[in-house]
Order: structure tokens, then sequence, then C-alpha cells
């Protein structure tokens, strides 16, 4: 959820056959953004619709509205709501006991992107997400702008994003990482591209950094080219992705750019 204990979702997708796409951002209230933002790409001219607009369009096509909040992630807010401030009357919880639980609830949850080639060599791709925990109301991350948390070229390739949303907005990611494809590169390659990009990019903010002068947030790209060849890259070791070959769903080892230390 965001600051307030509301969970606002953003998604887009990308028709490569079309060159089309929708999307949806600040979405309250409903389950499955991404068919959303299928529809905005069907139904209208646009390309984005964002809070309350979103949600009257997702409504008048029959999405009905729940409350997309867990028990679960209901206890981590209000624990880390009570952590906020001791100028306040939150009596806040035992610090370890909630970092050990904050951490294991945003490692379990997250971006989803997919990228995928049909028999005739078409494409398409979608990313959803909830975006950051505690986020600002209002806060539009990456995954419902098309050309950074995803882009499809059907002439090319595709390819989306999970991790900093605001590093990848800022640099195109997932557009460069098609183009970087256009050039000959492979999915891999492309990827690893584009993390080399953001990572050089980020050194001009060194809020964004860490002790060694190197990135110290995460970014994943994952992209699959006209070939129907795939590949993925993150800003840190240690991750993997999913990739069904027609046959079978296998996890696979990310290339990484940076190793962490252990």
């Amino acid at each position: 959820p965001n600051e307030e204990g509301v969970v606002e979702l953003d998604s887009s997708v990308m028709h490569g056959p079309t060159h089309n796409g929708g999307a949806v951002a600040s979405l309250r209230n409903i389950k499955n953004p991404s068919k959303v933002a299928k529809l905005v790409m069907e139904r209208t001219d646009h390309a984005l619709l964002v809070g309350k607009g979103a949600l009257r369009f997702a409504k008048a096509h029959g999405f009905k509205e729940e409350n997309l909040l867990t028990d679960r992630a209901r206890e981590i807010w209000l624990g880390r709501k009570e952590m906020l401030s001791d100028r306040d009357f939150w009596l806040a919880p035992k610090p370890e006991k909630l970092g050990k639980e904050l951490e294991s609830y945003l490692s379990s949850y997250g971006t989803i992107n997919c990228c995928a080639i049909d028999a005739s060599g078409n494409l398409a791709g979608v990313t959803t997400t909830s975006g950051h925990f505690f986020k600002i109301p209002g806060r539009v991350g990456d995954s419902p702008i098309i050309g950074a948390g995803l882009y499809v070229d059907n002439d090319v390739g595709a390819a989306g994003s999970t991790g900093r949303g605001e590093a990848n907005i800022l640099n195109c990611g997932s557009f460069q990482v098609v183009n970087f494809m256009s050039r000959g590169f492979s999915p891999e390659e492309a990827c690893l591209k584009s993390l080399e990009q953001i990572a050089e990019k980020s050194k001009l903010l060194p809020q964004l950094l860490n002790k060694k002068g190197l990135p110290r947030f995460g970014l994943n790209f994952y992209a699959i080219n006209k070939k129907g060849e795939y590949g993925g890259a993150s800003m840190w070791s240690g991750r993997n992705f999913a990739v069904h070959d027609g046959k079978e769903n296998k996890l696979r080892p990310i290339a990484y750019l940076y190793k962490r230390e252990s």
C-alpha cells in the first residue's frame, strides 16, 4: 500500500502488430489493472488513464471495486507507520521484529513483466505493479510508462522491467533495450547495455549511490527478440527470471552488472 494504507496499481500493455498500447496508473480498488490497460488500448484513442478517471473507466466496463489491502499488508503498514516518528502517539514495535517482517514482505511481492512471441513472430508485452511500499499517494512508477516499464517493436523485439522505476523513467530503459537489439545486440547484451547507461547516469545523483559509488538500487530488464531469443539482466547478482519455451516453465539465472557482496 501507499503511505495512507491504500493500494494503488499501475499497468501497461503493448501489442506489436499494431504498435498500439494502453496503460493505467494510480488505479485504486480494481484487482486486475492489466485488463483495464488492455481495454484502454482496445476501446479508446488514449494511451494512459490515471486516478479517478481510470477507476471510472474500469467501472464502466464492469470491473468491481474491492478492498485490495490484505490483513498481512495492513499489519506491516501499521507497523511501519508506528515507526515513522517519536513525536506522535503511536507506540513503536520492536525494530528488529518489524525489520525482518518488512524485509520478508517486500522480497515476496513486486512488479511483474511478461513479454511473449507467438508462432507467427508477433510480439506483445505487459507490466503490472502496486509500486513502492509506503509511496506518496499518486506516485507513478515506470510500469505504466511505455518506453520505460515496457516497450514493443514488432520488427525488433519486446522488453520490460522491474525494480526502481524512477531510474528507469529518467532513462527510457525498455525503449533503450529494444533500440540496442535493433543494432544487433542479443537480448541479454541489450539489457546489460541499458543498465550500463542507467548506472552511469546515476552517478549524477549522489543519493542513489552506495559508499563505493555504485547504484544502491535494484533494476532488472527482460527481453525477447523477433527470432524468439530471450535474455535478461539485473543491476545486481543473485536473481532469476522465468521462461516458458513452449514446452515448460523454467527459472534461469539472470545476467548482472555488479556482483553482490555476500
